[in-house]
Formats: C-alpha cells, sequence, structure tokens
C-alpha cells in the first residue's frame, strides 16, 4: 500500500469508527457548558433588569417627590405674594378705624361718614375672605406671641398680665402671625 492509500483509509476508518464514550462525554460536557453559560447569562440578565427596574422606580419616586415639592412652593408663593398684597392695605384699614373712632358727634350719621364705614367694612370683608383675623385682645391674658407690650399700667379693672387696651389690632392668618397687636398691660 502507497502512502496516499494508507491516509485515505486511515481517513475513512475515523469517519466509520463508531462514536466512544470519550467522544459522547465531550459533547454531553460542551452542552452542559453551553447551559451553564446559558443560565449565567440569564441570571446576569435578570440582575441588570432588577437593577433598572430599581432604578427606575427610585426616579419615577424622586420625580413624584419633585412635582408634588414644586406645587407646595407654587402654593406658597401664591399665599406669600396674596398675604404681602393684604399685609399693604393694613395702615389704610387702621387708618379708617382712627378716623371712625374720631368722629365728631355733629358728623355722625351724615351720609357720607357711612359711606367711609361701608369702604371699611369692605376692607374687613376682603382680610375674612382670606381667612385673616384681627386681634383685639382687650381684656385675654397678654400672649407675647400674638401681642406686643407697650406699657405696663396698674389697673383695677383688668387683673395683673392681662391686656387692658388696644392701641394697635393685630392680624393673623392662621397659626401665623401677620402683625402682632400693640397693647397695654395691667401690672
Amino acid at each position: 500500500m502507497s502512502n496516499d492509500e494508507t491516509i485515505k483509509t486511515d481517513e475513512a476508518a475515523v469517519e466509520e469508527a463508531p462514536p466512544t464514550d470519550e467522544n459522547a462525554v465531550s459533547e454531553e460536557q460542551v452542552a452542559q457548558d453551553a447551559a451553564s453559560d446559558a443560565d449565567k447569562l440569564l441570571a446576569k440578565a435578570q440582575e441588570e433588569a432588577k437593577q433598572y427596574l430599581e432604578s427606575w422606580q427610585r426616579e419615577r419616586a424622586d420625580f413624584a417627590n419633585y412635582k408634588k415639592r414644586a406645587e407646595r412652593e407654587l402654593r406658597e408663593s401664591r399665599d406669600q405674594a396674596r398675604i404681602s398684597t393684604l399685609m399693604t392695605l393694613l395702615p389704610v384699614i387702621d387708618d379708617f378705624e382712627l378716623a371712625m373712632s374720631n368722629l365728631p358727634e355733629d358728623v355722625k350719621g351724615q351720609s357720607w361718614v357711612e359711606g367711609i364705614a361701608a369702604i371699611q367694612r369692605k376692607f374687613l370683608k376682603i382680610l375674612d375672605d382670606h381667612s385673616i383675623s384681627v386681634v383685639d385682645p382687650v381684656g385675654e391674658a397678654f400672649d407675647p406671641n400674638l401681642h406686643e407690650a407697650i406699657a405696663v399700667m396698674p389697673s383695677d379693672d383688668v387683673e395683673s398680665g392681662h391686656v387692658t387696651e388696644t392701641l394697635q389690632k393685630g392680624y393673623v392668618w392662621g397659626d401665623r402671625v401677620l402683625r402682632p397687636a400693640m397693647v397695654r398691660v395691667a401690672e
């Protein structure tokens, strides 16, 4: 036999040889390795998907919190602008009260005085419509959170530590003091 024939015979023998246990084990090992690699890739993909989902949920919660904060800040800004505008009216209301409390007897009951009283009531209604309350604490216990003591005076009518006279009314909005009432307090 020549070398060419020997090579052809060896090739035919290799092709015709039945699979051995070693070949079967090798193919089975390759299949197991491929399955193991696929499981690892799947686990990795699932972990990444879980991380992306958690990240997305955090971002969504952050956005919801931002939206609530922005709405609250806008509402507070509107309230602050409204209150600031209304506070500019307080000296005008004080002037109306001072004028109405010092009317001479001969002008009381005249139509123009009634007109001024109507304007004063409109101003007070505006404050009431915006939930601003008047603080006129005569006879009440002095509260440094709501009142500003201008003087302390002896009094037989009011017990010690109570307001005897309101010199300038105060105003509150909810639990926020816009302007404390200026008062005299009994000794």
